[in-house]
């Protein structure tokens, strides 16, 4: 099936043009030829203007027009149909078209006594221009299989390419935290007794690596898991804040086992800390809220910071949200909404 509307250019419309100029005078000429064995017959016809019209110009003029009917009804109108329904469509359109262009023909040279293909002679009127079309629009879809061909050739191309490359990063993605994971349990064994909060701690950024792991290998977790990971966030954003950073999560306990992509909403929320509220010296709240409505589930992450003016600007300052933005885009087809929160800070929200 096609995916793009062919395009309409002067380029493509000259050589449309050109093509029929071309086999309308090679008609022309051979009609000019068979006409050659009268007696009264003179070869300068050959090179008539006027000739060339009565005897092609004005039925290829007609065959030009029904080609372009054909192209913008089937072919540029109808681009999302399959290509096989674009040939049918073709295929069986013509001939009625141009018994319909021919009768035309017919009755105007009629009114004009002008000679004619006349009795069964008429038919070479329809076989050679059904014959001619059918070469035209064959060279045409011949042409968009071959192109549609390549261009499947260079997207898998271009797939292979980044299968290769997301294998290489989940491979770095499970040596790298598992590493970390690893050295962070060591440390948190060899701290001395006393030392409970670094403990904690320890402990929960070994978690955040031990999730980011399981992330690079599954593709949903249980909501219950992906709230857990962000806690810990926030937990270690809160022994370096204090009680700076004040945090509120409400989400229904029957939504807890929904299946998420991980590692969806930490993003967001670090960029409410991290933009919204670092830099207040009173600090700020963090609101989330996960529920259920018209069959979705929704997230909505709403803080008291700052704000921003640039709402796409947030997109360009890293990864995070840039990130958790593209995923929703293709995996979902959902948008990430920024705007303003009330008095201050902003809200983000999305949906699954």
């Amino acid at each position: 099936m096609t995916t793009f509307r062919p395009r309409v250019t002067l380029a493509g419309f000259a050589c449309l043009l050109l093509f029929y100029l071309v086999f309308s005078a090679l008609y022309h000429v051979v009609l000019e030829y068979l006409s050659s064995g009268r007696a009264d017959y003179e070869w300068r016809n050959m090179l008539s203007v006027r000739d060339y019209w009565w005897n092609a110009g004005l039925q290829y003029g007609q065959y030009l027009l029904l080609s372009l009917l054909l192209w913008a009804a089937v072919i540029w109108a109808g681009y999302r149909l399959p290509q096989w329904v674009q040939i049918l469509a073709v295929a069986v359109l013509v001939p009625p078209l141009l018994l319909l262009v021919r009768g035309l023909r017919y009755d105007y040279l009629d009114r004009i006594g002008h000679w004619h293909l006349e009795g069964t002679s008429g038919v070479w009127d329809l076989y050679i221009p059904l014959l001619f079309l059918y070469f035209q629009f064959g060279c045409y879809f011949a042409y968009a299989a071959i192109r549609d061909n390549q261009r499947k050739r260079i997207v898998e191309g271009e797939l292979r390419q980044a299968a290769l490359r997301s294998e290489l990063a989940a491979i770095k993605a499970q040596l790298n935290p598992h590493f970390l994971y690893n050295v962070f349990n060591t440390i948190n064994a060899s701290l001395p007794p006393g030392s409970e909060t670094a403990r904690e701690m320890v402990s929960r950024l070994a978690d955040l690596f031990r999730y980011q792991l399981r992330a690079s290998r599954e593709d949903l977790v249980p909501l219950a898991d992906e709230l857990a990971f962000t806690r810990d966030y926030l937990a270690l954003e809160h022994a370096r804040f204090g009680d700076r950073l004040r945090v509120e999560l409400n989400v229904a306990d029957h939504l807890l086992d929904r299946p998420v992509p991980p590692m969806l909403l930490q993003p967001v929320v670090e960029n409410s800390v991290k933009h919204g509220l670092a830099s207040l010296v009173e600090g700020g709240s963090v609101i989330i809220d996960v529920f259920e409505r018209a069959g979705r589930l929704r997230f909505r992450i709403a803080d008291t910071g700052v704000g921003v003016a640039d709402k796409e600007g947030l997109f360009k300052r890293g990864v995070g949200l840039a990130n958790t933005r593209l995923r929703l885009q293709r995996r979902y087809g959902t948008a990430l909404e920024v705007f303003d929160n009330a008095p201050s800070g902003l809200v983000v929200q999305f949906s699954l």
